[in-house]
């Protein structure tokens, strides 16, 4: 059965999943929100020290499991549940999110405890059973609000849009495959950023401009994009770019999305053509953590209320300097060291993850 007929039915999801084999793994909060126990009247702390494989005195986190895909069933959301079970209390019935089938995916989510020294294996765990059944689980500790007013921070390329601007140049002046696999090194971590970069734009020399103006027409959005921006404007928050890119193309889109900032590096011309140089400071990984914080000083953001996109090793500092820091289609490295990880719906999706 689909989630979505049985939230229309005359059966709420919560009883079905209570009444199910993963009912006894869900505990009831009182009505004060202070006594927490299993329906089976176990005490919530009890369940979690009976893991024997942790210390009984480790800490014990709580959080939030969000698991979302298009036309998800009761049976694939309750085999995700069964299998976290081990390492992850739910402290209530998985519900419907706000944005559920909003833009035609389903979405339900729950509270939940664990041992935060278990944190890795589950993220590892969450990584497989994502595959197993192509749909999104997110483990969150922290839940930026929509209601408020709150800051986003994008990587551009392959974050905003589908392709790497570089490469695309480097195409153009017959140098694709060689300049896309110092791309690929530079994404995984392999290589000081800034130092790629360097040696990559050294390979544009005397590329025209006007070549750069064909790569901007035809930009390929990356997809819920449009559709996340309008949304959180709506609610008053900021959103911005910043990326190792060029500016030639960040603010392009700065102004096609409607964004308050974006930050990139500029490419130096003559005479209409590229000099194979960038112009002042480098948009790295620090620099990009940098803009996290100054926008947030600059608009008054509470710290809680900031979050850093991005598919790249250079954005994970950015993402250390927010509150959630979201992989977005991204390589397996940042997929690991980030909050949570978005690796097959649009960018939409990144509002599933707001309170």
């Amino acid at each position: 059965m689909s989630i979505d007929s049985l939230l229309h039915s005359s059966a709420s999801l919560e009883q079905h999943l209570a009444s199910s084999s993963l009912g006894a793994q869900f505990v009831n909060l009182g009505t004060t929100g202070t006594a927490i126990s299993h329906e089976d009247g176990n005490d919530v702390s009890s369940d979690i020290s009976s893991d024997n494989s942790v210390d009984s005195k480790a800490e014990v986190t709580s959080g939030y499991l969000t698991i979302f895909g298009q036309a998800l069933t009761t049976e694939q959301v309750e085999s995700i549940c069964e299998a976290l079970v081990p390492v992850l209390t739910l402290l209530a019935p998985l519900q419907a999110h706000q944005y559920h089938q909003r833009f035609g995916d389903t979405v339900v989510f729950t509270e939940v405890r664990f041992h935060s020294a278990l944190l890795a294996e589950i993220k590892e765990q969450i990584a497989t059973l994502a595959q197993q059944y192509y749909c999104e689980i997110c483990l969150q500790l922290s839940r930026p609000a929509l209601a408020e007013p709150g800051l986003l921070v994008m990587d551009m390329d392959s974050t905003v849009i589908q392709i790497e601007c570089i490469d695309e140049i480097a195409k153009l002046a017959g140098l694709g495959e060689q300049v896309a696999a110092v791309t690929a090194k530079a994404m995984r971590g392999e290589l000081a950023f800034s130092e790629s970069l360097i040696s990559r734009v050294q390979c544009l020399t005397d590329v025209p401009v006007a070549q750069l103006q064909k790569i901007r027409d035809s930009i390929p959005l990356m997809p819920g994009v449009a559709a996340l921006v309008t949304e959180l404007k709506q609610h008053n928050w900021k959103v911005a770019i910043a990326s190792g890119g060029f500016t030639y193309f960040a603010q392009y889109l700065q102004q096609r999305l409607g964004l308050d900032d974006s930050f990139a590096n500029t490419l130096e011309e003559h005479d209409g053509k590229l000099t194979g140089k960038v112009l002042g400071e480098i948009v790295d990984a620090e620099v990009k953590a940098r803009v996290v914080r100054s926008l947030g000083d600059k608009y008054e953001i509470a710290p809680n209320q900031t979050i850093a996109m991005g598919d790249g090793a250079n954005d994970l500092v950015m993402m250390s300097a927010s509150a959630l820091g979201v992989a977005c289609h991204a390589k397996p490295l940042v997929n690991q060291k980030a909050d949570v990880a978005i690796r097959y719906t649009g960018l939409h999706s990144l509002l599933y993850l707001l309170q």
